[in-house]
């Protein structure tokens, strides 16, 4: 699931993390990644996932794509406090156009932000019976705020980039780290420590729930596991409460932060839930990653550049 921006052909296209520290571009099949390359990111053109100085992060796509000889057309991921993600149950419509109306109109009591301000998108997850024998649709809705996404557009179109789709940061993690082949009888949590400390819940490949964390992982004090745990804990809480929720059997760690001496272990011990540090590329074949490049940063952008070529 995407927020469409464009109908073009994807080839040529790279995953954009617009990560806040850092911007990371990838570009990938389903193999492999073919193709990637990071910039430091000066502090304060993003700030919590969100563009705070359009010049500025302009200016630094421009000169990042330019270096690197990178195509202009791009997949974003977005990771912030302006994205709702609601489980909603409709009747079964198999026409589109009316599943997405009956999609909107429910929204409309599940979102609290007014549905003229924001984009919106849905994806089918699955089918349940209810007592009376009638078939529902489970439907996972994607609301963003429209002003903010707009900022986004406008920084990378000012750069001379093409933007073809938004993504979702949680679902292209997902994409990269998750197989098909994954159990389905537990979640797992997916907790990415970049710029934004982003959490996901899915099972299998399908991301049921998403939201930022505000604990730092790099912060100087003593109890960053302590406070990361306690979010993680409420996320869990807040997703064990959906209807049809699966028990959450492992916590995965990645990007950047995952790496902090001891940090899996500790929040394995607070938890009392399994926690391990993934792969940074998933299943992705890294052969032809440069060797000077932090794999640790590629994760999301893996994932967005994923999404590109589906």
């Amino acid at each position: 699931m995407a927020l469409a921006l464009s109908k073009h052909p994807n080839r040529g296209t790279v995953g954009l993390d617009l990560d806040g520290a850092y911007l990371a571009a990838v570009q990938a099949t389903p193999d492999g990644v073919t193709r990637a390359a990071s910039m430091d990111l000066a502090p304060g053109v993003i700030s919590d996932g969100e563009v705070t100085d359009v010049t500025a992060l302009t200016e630094s796509l421009r000169d990042f794509f330019k270096s690197e000889g990178l195509p202009k057309r791009v997949r974003l991921g977005i990771a912030n406090q302006q994205i709702v993600v609601r489980h909603l149950e409709i009747p079964k419509i198999d026409d589109e156009k009316e599943r997405a109306a009956a999609v909107q109109f429910q929204a409309a009591e599940a979102i609290a932000m007014p549905l003229e301000e924001v984009v919106l998108d849905h994806e089918v997850v699955g089918e349940t019976v209810n007592p009376e024998g009638a078939t529902r649709l489970r439907v996972v809705v994607v609301a963003a705020r429209e002003s903010m996404i707009q900022r986004i557009v406008e920084a990378v179109r000012g750069a001379g980039l093409k933007p073809e789709g938004i993504d979702l940061n949680a679902f292209a993690l997902v994409r990269t780290l998750a197989a098909p082949s994954d159990s389905n009888e537990t979640a797992r949590v997916f907790c990415h420590l970049g710029g934004v400390t982003n959490l996901a819940v899915a099972v299998g490949t399908t991301c049921l729930f998403t939201r930022p964390l505000s604990t730092q992982w790099d912060a100087e004090h003593d109890n960053i596991a302590g406070a990361l745990a306690e979010e993680i804990r409420l996320s869990i809480d807040f997703y064990m409460a959906q209807p049809e929720a699966r028990w959450v059997g492992e916590i995965v760690l990645s990007g950047p932060g995952s790496r902090r001496p001891g940090l899996a272990e500790e929040l394995s011990g607070l938890i009392e839930v399994p926690v391990t540090v993934a792969e940074p590329l998933g299943r992705l074949y890294a052969g032809k990653l440069p060797s000077d490049e932090d794999p640790y940063r590629h994760t999301v952008a893996a994932g967005l550049a994923l999404g590109a070529a589906a």
